[in-house]
């Protein structure tokens, strides 16, 4: 068995090498694929293969893949160009024919109406095309994303957690280790082609039990706030993201809202063979880093 990666030194793709490795597969059979070979120096180090290439450039994909890998393309985080580089590896794929095209993609698929969801359910239509054996791991948000935990800091410094989600609507998120942990599941084990899965964790919450926990852990007073959604746009821009992103973020609390990224169909724990992390327990694992 021989699998690649891309988008390897990221977040995500460092954890689920770091899966892999745990699992049992050999270092010298995994392909680990950078933009960028300097940040992969240390996974070259532990013997794992290292494929510099990079997504605006797709003649580097030219013999990237090996027609047995297992490959995993994460989404790029190149908003509203995603798409088009996710093209150059899916291209480079079916001309090698690879084994099986695992790609992350966003919670819901082809039913996310939110304007996040449009360059993940392009890509998984590029993927469908090919006729290559696909697994779509539909992630769900991130309870360590940057406005999460990835923040907790700032969150306890305002004491607040101010967006355009309503006081009732839920998400289920799971942390990164979880959503890394389905990712080797389907790498290292058969019966998942041509499948698609809804990531979630276990039990969705509102931003004021966040705010809760938060406040519980970390014996700062945090509140959640609602804002209507202009209001929160021209933070947001004000701040000095561009208008197209703000839009987004402020269309994805929009989804929140309409009940999109609550569900709990329970993929994510079947795959990983345990219980999701609970958004409790990322909490506490943040402060501790904070504490380090």
């Amino acid at each position: 068995m021989s699998i690649a990666i891309t988008g390897a030194t990221g977040q995500l793709g460092r954890l689920v090498i770091g899966d892999l490795l745990a699992a049992g597969v050999p270092a010298n059979q995994i392909t680990a694929v950078a933009r960028d070979g300097g940040k992969a120096a240390d996974l070259a180090a532990r013997g794992i293969r290292v494929r510099v290439a990079d997504y605006d450039r797709p003649e580097t994909f030219a013999g990237a893949f090996r027609s047995e890998d297992r490959m995993l393309l994460i989404s790029a985080t190149d908003l509203g160009r995603r798409a088009r580089q996710h093209a150059a590896v899916i291209d480079a794929a079916a001309a090698t024919g690879v084994a099986q095209l695992a790609y992350v993609g966003v919670f819901g698929g082809p039913e996310a109406d939110f304007l996040l969801a449009d360059e993940h359910r392009e890509t998984e239509q590029l993927i469908l095309a090919t006729g290559l054996p696909y697994t779509f791991l539909r992630n769900n948000w991130y309870t360590d994303a940057p406005a999460l935990t990835g923040d907790l800091a700032g969150i306890m410094a305002r004491g607040a957690i101010v967006n355009s989600v309503h006081a009732d609507s839920r998400i289920a998120t799971a942390p990164r280790i979880d959503y890394a942990a389905a990712a080797a599941a389907v790498l290292t084990s058969d019966g998942h082609l041509d499948t698609a899965y809804e990531l979630s964790g276990d039990s969705a919450w509102t931003f004021g039990e966040f705010a809760e926990e938060v406040s519980r852990q970390s014996g700062t007073e945090v509140a959640h706030t609602y804002i209507p959604p202009q209001e929160q746009k021209a933070i947001l821009t004000g701040s000095g993201l561009p208008d197209a992103l703000a839009e987004i973020l402020v269309d994805v609390d929009d989804a929140i809202n309409r009940g999109r990224l609550a569900g709990t169909p329970g993929d994510l724990s079947r795959l990983i063979g345990r219980p999701t992390t609970p958004m409790a327990d990322t909490v506490a694992a943040a402060l501790a880093d904070l504490a380090s």
